[in-house]
């Protein structure tokens, strides 16, 4: 090995280095809240008493230029052997989550009730609460995880808001460090993935209606 590719290495172990001794008091916090508000980040919702002693909760959220009954059918129709999750599915099928993204809305998913049942891959995810329109949660109990979909109007924009609330078994809070960074990945991937869908369906949707109109 040359003294170049030594110097290199080095460099990149230190930049590392101080990224992880950085990440808790610079990082940690825009990581776990991602495009969501100081209040949105703090509000109490429903599906949070599902996982009340949560060693992790994320809250992140995006603007979507579009109205809530356009954001849900997305929402409704995710999960695995569903529509996908709008992310990264090669990755996720490396475990198993059987992911395969929709570009269309699929009306074979979209009858989704309180009670509802389905796999995600090898666990069951349960449809724990939902309000048309307005709110979808999800419980995996298996992995103690919680997942909570808020659509709050904005004019004429949505905010989707997104929290995972998780409990980790004894032994196992190790994972938080790995989590964290990873779901800000997956999850900033999918709330773009559902907000380039729903602003795709709205503009197909005034096409639509100039052309009935002309």
């Amino acid at each position: 090995m040359t003294g170049k590719s030594i110097r290199i290495l080095s460099g990149g172990g230190l930049a590392i280095g101080l990224l992880a001794a950085s990440y808790p008091l610079l990082w940690r916090r825009w990581c776990l809240t991602w495009g969501a508000s100081g209040d949105e980040a703090s509000a109490a919702l429903r599906g949070d008493e599902i996982v009340p002693r949560a060693d992790l909760m994320t809250t992140r959220a995006i603007v979507i230029n579009a109205p809530p009954e356009r954001v849900w059918p997305w929402l409704v129709q995710m999960g695995s052997g569903r529509a996908g999750t709008y992310t990264y599915d090669w990755l996720e099928n490396l475990f198993g989550l059987d992911m395969h993204s929709a570009e269309v809305i699929l009306p074979q998913f979209l009858d989704l009730t309180e009670g509802h049942e389905f796999a995600f891959g090898p666990v069951t995810m349960r449809v724990a609460a939902l309000e048309p329109d307005h709110l979808l949660v999800t419980w995996v109990p298996e992995w103690n995880w919680v997942r909570i979909f808020l659509l709050v109007p904005d004019g004429r924009a949505t905010r989707l808001v997104l929290r995972n609330r998780v409990a980790y078994l004894e032994g196992e809070r190790w994972k938080r460090a790995i989590t964290e960074p990873a779901g800000l990945v997956m999850e900033s991937k999918m709330l773009r993935g559902i907000k380039a869908r729903a602003e795709s369906d709205r503009r197909q949707a005034w096409q639509s209606d100039w052309a009935d109109a002309s």
